[in-house]
């Protein structure tokens, strides 16, 4: 394993591709792990010596004693949560984290979650799908200037001043668009003084920080969050994220050079599934999903944040040759391989036809409904294959999905995971 100065670790497809155990593993090389955009609204699910974690905002390797774990300016600090989730894994025995979080931050507030629940309701069957986390309507306030950044938290009187500013603008809709009680200034400054209390320990300016452990040859690694087809510009619009979710946004998130990220380790998942809302081209339905469901992930696939089972669909060649292209990938983790282990033949999707022509090219959203799948049927392997640990012991069916997976979406595969576990992981 060569070292390297900055790598991200990014998803290809819908989310869910497995990030959390990949940027874990690599962790244990890495000096700072940085999440650098996206807020609680999804989660890791990590499985190390501790037991099982589902961590939310907390980057995946803050199970290591050497490493430094940044918030970066990017992401959509919800800072009662962050509290919480240090105060849980310390209580279950894991060594106190090195934690740093971003003045620049900006901080997700109450009136963002009942702002997302409020505007679901009102949509009732037209809704984006939301985990409700707050998160569009935080970063509809970040555009719109009139979010909180961290560094604010330590000026009174420009807090009061805004505080007053918002709720004048936010109960117009409060109450006319929603018909809901109104905010009061005194408890937002109150919710403002008590989230000052539980950050300031960590606040510092990471983009400094970490200007300062380039120069001196530090292991970064960035952890995105979701995956390029929930990306605001190049995904499945509007059924996205609010952030950028491609490793690119990482240089921003984190506040360093573009220049510095050498590695880009795209995640993608053996067969596909999406939480939420949107278009999918390969998703299966019934007994076939269902039964995919259950063997799938480790202990099934149900969202690590809301557990919702996870719609299921075959591999994508199409959707993940164009979430790498558009991550700059240099290296692809394949991941949840084992699960396949029961079927005796495995569709993969090599197309889509739209309007009776076949395309290997990622269309925008009204062509994407109309798309439909074109198959191909590669043998199944019939064995399990967790415990192996060299390529060339996987059975040869095996190998050949994943050169044929490889070939369709012209990236390296180097990294296959085949077990949740961290050790359960075969370079190549």
């Amino acid at each position: 394993m060569e070292v390297l100065m900055v790598q991200a670790v990014v998803g290809a497809n819908w989310g869910d591709e497995g990030k959390g155990k990949i940027t874990d593993m690599l962790a244990e090389k890495a000096d700072i792990i940085v999440r650098f955009q996206g807020g609680a609204n999804a989660g890791h699910t990590i499985v190390n010596d501790y037991g099982k974690f589902a961590l939310h905002t907390l980057p995946s390797g803050v199970f290591y004693g050497h490493t430094t774990s940044i918030i970066g300016n990017g992401v959509a600090l919800n800072i009662p949560v962050l509290f919480n989730e240090i105060k849980s894994i310390v209580e279950r025995g894991v060594p106190m984290p090195k934690i740093l979080v971003s003045d620049r931050a900006q901080i997700v507030m109450s009136y963002h979650i009942l702002q997302d629940q409020y505007e679901e309701e009102r949509l009732a069957g037209k809704s984006f799908g939301s985990t409700k986390s707050g998160i569009a309507p935080f970063y509809s306030d970040k555009y719109a200037k009139i979010g909180f950044q961290v560094s604010e938290l330590f000026d009174e009187e420009l807090l009061k001043e805004k505080v007053y500013r918002i709720c004048e603008q936010k109960n117009v809709i409060f109450e006319h668009l929603y018909h809901k009680p109104a905010i009061k200034p005194e408890e937002l400054l109150k919710e403002l003084d008590s989230y000052r209390e539980m950050i300031a320990p960590y606040v510092c300016d990471t983009s400094a920080f970490l200007w300062n452990a380039i120069k001196e040859g530090k292991n970064i690694l960035l952890e995105g969050q979701l995956g390029s087809l929930k990306d605001p510009d190049h995904g499945i619009y509007p059924m996205v994220t609010s952030s950028s979710t491609l490793a690119a946004y990482g240089a921003i998130g984190a506040g360093i050079p573009p220049y510095e990220i050498k590695k880009i380790v795209t995640v993608v998942k053996a067969y596909s599934s999406a939480v939420g809302a949107g278009a999918f081209v390969s998703e299966i339905f019934g007994e076939e999903a269902d039964e995919l469901r259950r063997r799938g992930g480790d202990g099934g696939e149900y969202g690590a944040t809301t557990g919702r089972p996870r719609r299921m669909g075959w591999f994508d060649c199409v959707a993940s040759k164009y979430g790498c292209r558009l991550q700059g990938t240099t290296d692809v983790a394949f991941t949840v391989l084992d699960v396949l282990g029961y079927l005796d033949e495995i569709p993969v999707c090599v197309g889509y036809e739209i309007d009776g022509e076949v395309t290997t090219d990622f269309p925008t959203t009204p062509k994407l409904q109309k798309a439909k799948p074109v198959l191909k049927r590669l043998p199944g392997w019939k064995t399990d294959i967790r415990g192996i640990r060299t390529y060339a012991e996987l059975p040869e069916n095996c190998r050949n999905y994943i050169e044929f997976v490889e070939k369709e979406i012209g990236f390296p595969i180097t990294m296959i995971s085949n077990g949740p576990g961290r050790n359960d992981i075969i370079y190549r």
